[in-house]
């Protein structure tokens, strides 16, 4: 259990790090203008994101 729990936080870490390293100045623009959104929006991104991520591995697994 614990490998495939490392296997995925590699994985994310290596899809993480594509648009930094493919494109630095529109992940600086991007995070730029993120931080600039109300804690409210934060969260919403953040529960939205929570919940794609969590269906797409009920759908997958």
């Amino acid at each position: 259990m614990l490998r495939y729990f490392l296997a995925a936080l590699a994985l994310m870490l290596v899809f993480e790090g594509l648009v930094p390293l493919c494109a630095p100045a529109a992940w600086r623009a991007t995070f730029q203008r993120i931080t600039r959104w109300a804690d409210g929006q934060i969260r919403f991104a953040g529960m939205l994101s929570l919940l794609t991520g969590a269906l797409l591995f009920i759908l997958v697994y």
